[in-house]
């Protein structure tokens, strides 16, 4: 359900177990009905973004890893390291270039900010960056191609950090579109840790927690085919190869019904237009 807030839309929240929901944004509550069918199709929409996110984030970043000097690009802060590692071994000075992904992320964390939070924009991050994807793999065959220097390497490397930057920021503007963060998996498994110890501990009645590990393992287990997938196809092509998940972005946004905001990334917005509340007083 869509609810119109300060001049944007919220997600309305569904009440476990019960098939109604309420707006927790504002300090009032008015239960509402809500068809099964819908909240199926919500739940099955949210499945769908979180794996095809994740999966490409791990494709993504495994793949620049191999290719490119060692370069994550969605768990940025894993340069870092990588940084630190070569610079005490007495690497060349294009070890600095690793550092450069920092401000690169910032500012299309920034950029993608901005352009997310207008009125029915949210997929526009998602598209832009399939397209940057592709134009990274499209630049990586140029080069492999007709000039193979290894600026053009870190430049095609730079503009996928700048993609993964709009999937975080995605992430950030609207958490509830997927099972948690698709970029960095270190939070989320320490949430599928957790709950397999609540699991664990009830002797499986624990359904809340059962319920949760599984949208975890949706999300690790689709980064993980991504890593999979990226590494076998970084070891025999090489960084061109990107092009591959930026179609797959792409082609996903486009066969939807809907691109508004009111239409969830896989076309179905879970509720119809009777069932919006009010504004409040």
């Amino acid at each position: 359900m869509i609810i119109p807030l300060f001049g944007a839309p919220w997600v309305a929240h569904v009440l476990p177990f019960s098939g109604h929901g309420y707006d927790r944004k504002n300090n009032y509550s008015k239960l509402l009905t809500l068809k099964p069918s819908n909240i199926m199709e919500k739940t099955h929409s949210i499945w769908y973004v979180t794996l095809v996110l994740s999966a490409i984030a791990g494709y993504c970043d495994t793949v620049t890893f191999i290719s490119a000097d060692s370069i994550f690009s969605a768990h940025v802060t894993g340069n870092f390291i990588v940084f630190a590692y070569q610079i005490i071994n007495g690497s060349n000075a294009q070890v600095w270039i690793k550092l450069l992904t920092f401000p690169v992320f910032i500012i299309s964390v920034i950029i993608g900010g901005r352009l997310g939070a207008e009125p029915g924009k949210r997929y526009r991050l998602l598209l832009m960056e399939g397209f940057l994807i592709v134009a990274a793999g499209l630049l990586a065959l140029f080069f492999k191609l007709y000039s193979p220097a290894s600026w053009g390497t870190y430049l095609v490397t730079m503009v996928v950090v700048f993609a993964m930057g709009f999937q975080n920021a995605f992430g950030k503007l609207y958490g509830k579109e997927t099972y948690g963060p698709t970029t960095m998996m270190t939070g989320n498994v320490t949430q599928a840790s957790l709950d397999l110890g609540n699991v664990l501990g009830s002797a499986f009645t624990d359904l809340l927690s059962l319920e949760s590990l599984k949208k975890q393992m949706i999300t690790i287990g689709g980064f993980l085919i991504g890593c999979l997938l990226g590494a076998t196809m970084a070891n025999f092509f090489g960084l061109y190869v990107l092009i591959l998940p930026g179609l797959v972005l792409l082609t996903c946004y486009y066969t939807t019904e809907q691109h508004d905001d009111q239409a969830t990334f896989a076309g179905q917005s879970g509720v119809t237009s009777s069932q919006t509340l009010p504004p409040a007083v």
